[in-house]
């Protein structure tokens, strides 16, 4: 049996015109050819969008951030891409190459992650993060590269160009926060899996996901509030 009869490779839209010639239903090539790209542009592998490194998966990032007004991201574990310093991104991205055994770009994407950073000027564009307090002790990079990042997220918690939130540890647990993901406008969420990166357009699917956010959001504390929780993992950083 082929690889397409058992599962294993997804078919190109050339496969499904040939099947159905093979089998006289050429009336059924465009609507599943559609049904194709519905499904390519839904799940999109880590081993396809990652084949040529790092650096323009942040750059296609990027594009989505420009394409949105109103972004807000969960992250329970790290700091949000767009938050990161040069050297917590390089934690990050050396992980990711690693992890998937793809062409070391690490200098190209860590430029390719601060580059996208511009998107938070832009003073039409909204940014809502909700932090898991857990990301604040995650050890990436090193001691030396969490008390930077820290220091820095508590500048970013103080600049009026984004709302940053974290989510205690004791918070009441009302909703599920295993999963990291970023919703943009009201139109899709992006989801990351150890395998994929799924993007949800469904109204129903997104919907949830703002269900998620807004309960996180109740939980989060912000402010002088924020910054306390961040300053104290720094002081516990430094005291390592």
């Amino acid at each position: 049996m082929s690889k397409l009869e058992l599962g294993r490779q997804a078919p190109t839209e050339a496969d499904v015109r040939d099947w159905c010639l093979a089998c006289r239903v050429p009336s059924e090539i465009a609507d599943l050819i559609a049904a194709v790209r519905f499904l390519n542009a839904q799940y999109m592998d880590w081993r396809r969008s990652l084949q040529t490194g790092t650096k323009r998966r942040q750059q296609a990032n990027l594009a989505a951030y420009e394409r949105a007004s109103l972004i807000r991201a969960w992250e329970p574990v790290v700091v949000p891409g767009l938050l990161q310093t040069a050297a917590y991104a390089r934690g990050i991205l050396s992980t990711v190459i690693d992890f998937h055994g793809i062409p070391n770009d690490l200098e190209e994407g860590v430029q390719a992650r601060l580059d996208a950073q511009e998107a938070l000027g832009h003073k039409r564009r909204r940014f809502l993060f909700l932090l898991g307090q857990s990301a604040l002790f995650t050890n990436v990079g090193g001691a030396t590269t969490m008390a930077e990042q820290l220091r820095h997220l508590i500048q970013m918690a103080r600049s009026q160009r984004i709302s940053l939130g974290v989510v205690p540890m004791t918070a009441p647990y009302t909703v599920p926060r295993n999963n990291a993901f970023t919703i943009y406008d009201s139109d899709s969420v992006t989801v990351a899996t150890y395998t994929a990166e799924l993007t949800l357009r469904q109204q129903h699917e997104v919907a949830v996901y703002e269900k998620a956010f807004d309960r996180l959001l109740a939980l989060a504390v912000h402010g002088a509030a924020a910054r306390a929780l961040i300053e104290q993992a720094l002081v516990d950083q430094e005291e390592i």
